[in-house]
């Protein structure tokens, strides 16, 4: 048989077998989304906050008291910037009968004026049989309703679930993660060891970096808004920078509902300004911020961002697009770590030389025969 067919049937069995062991993690996080999202968050979270943490118990703060006041201050800086939005959409909301009157009369205006040429009575006719199909179709918002109470009560779990993991993870995240390397074979630990410490290091980067690209999208459009006389730019800027933790998703997601305000309660002139403020910070986002700062940050391309995030939200929508770029640059940094070989200073020379990773992380057992390129690398009496 030629060496090609022999080497491509090599590469194609291994292949398919990394595929197998992939789908199955990614049908088990599917079945499991109700722990591991809540776990993920966690982890999220805990990258910004040990370091805090840290800084405190350098500083003589007890353990406990500095875990108290990140997790509080977390909190504060959550509740603080919801109850600052619920105020200022409660202020903006005022007179929004008559300005949704009158933005109605407009589009009825525009409707007679189209080539339609919709008359009043047709316009009310429509709406009319829109109103009878909601009645009709009632039992869709009622199980609508339900599946929002399921919702609800699977966001409480999750939130609970969330804080539950982040305390321990605080308290003691080098324990935990020590158990878990524990779990590998001895001659691994050093490399999953290693690896585990250079991919936390780049989920605290992400983590920070992410912070500061979806600040300056918030103060950029928040403020163009409320240059623009937009109402409720606060409420905007909020949501801009939650957003901003998907990556390119929710820049356009909120974009849009920045303009749909505009075109609200201003006009289609301001709506087009509006657009061209979003626009403008999305590309300096895309083109300056991303690049520069996240680039460096995670080592990931922008096309690989754009893949990711498109790969994460086809599988598992939302939570899939937020964690697309992390999970990716972990993985990313870890995988380049192992295959770097930078974890051998932990392990004893002679089971360092020769041969490929695979082999040298495995344990020798007895009766184990190791492969011939790694018994000529080592001394006789080592191999024995």
């Amino acid at each position: 048989m030629p060496a090609g067919i022999r080497l491509a049937g090599a590469w194609s069995w291994r292949l398919l077998v990394i595929a197998a062991a992939i789908a199955v993690v990614l049908f088990l996080v599917v079945q499991l989304r109700f722990i591991v999202i809540p776990l993920l968050v966690a982890v999220l979270v805990s990258a910004l906050l040990v370091p805090l943490v840290g800084f405190l118990t350098r500083h003589r703060w007890p353990k406990g008291l500095a875990v108290a006041l990140a997790l509080v201050g977390t909190l504060a800086v959550i509740a603080g910037l919801v109850t600052l939005a619920v105020t200022q959409i409660a202020a903006g909301s005022v007179g929004l009968s008559t300005r949704f009157a009158a933005s109605y009369a407009n589009l009825k205006d525009v409707l007679a004026a189209s080539p339609l040429q919709l008359s009043n009575a047709e316009i009310n006719g429509y709406l009319s049989q829109a109103v009878d199909a909601l009645q009709n179709d009632s039992q869709i918002f009622i199980t609508g309703a339900l599946s929002l109470g399921s919702s609800l009560g699977h966001l409480a779990t999750g939130a609970l679930l969330t804080l539950f993991s982040l305390l321990f993870i605080l308290i003691d995240g080098a324990g935990i993660w020590n158990w878990i390397v524990k779990i590998f074979p001895r001659r691994a630990r050093p490399a999953i060891a290693g690896a585990g410490i250079a991919g936390w290091r780049t989920l605290g980067n992400f983590a920070r970096v992410q912070i500061l690209v979806a600040t300056i999208d918030a103060i950029g459009i928040g403020a163009g808004a409320a240059i623009l006389g937009v109402p409720m730019a606060i409420p905007i800027g909020v949501l801009v920078f939650l957003g901003s933790f998907i990556p390119i998703v929710g820049a356009v997601a909120t974009g849009a509902v920045a303009v749909l305000i505009a075109l609200i309660f201003n006009d289609w002139f301001v709506a087009l300004l509006m657009l061209g403020v979003v626009l403008l910070v999305q590309q300096i986002e895309g083109h300056v911020l991303q690049p520069l700062i996240m680039g460096t940050a995670v080592k990931v391309h922008p096309l690989g961002v754009v893949l990711v995030v498109a790969a994460g939200a086809l599988l598992a929508g939302i939570p899939g697009a937020l964690f697309a770029v992390p999970v990716a640059a972990v993985l990313n940094v870890m995988i380049s770590y192992i295959h770097s070989g930078a974890w051998r200073g932990g392990v004893p020379p002679a089971a360092a030389a020769g041969g490929s990773i695979l082999w040298q992380t495995i344990p020798q057992r007895p009766g184990f025969r190791q492969p011939r390129s790694i018994q000529q690398a080592v001394p006789q009496s080592t191999a024995e």
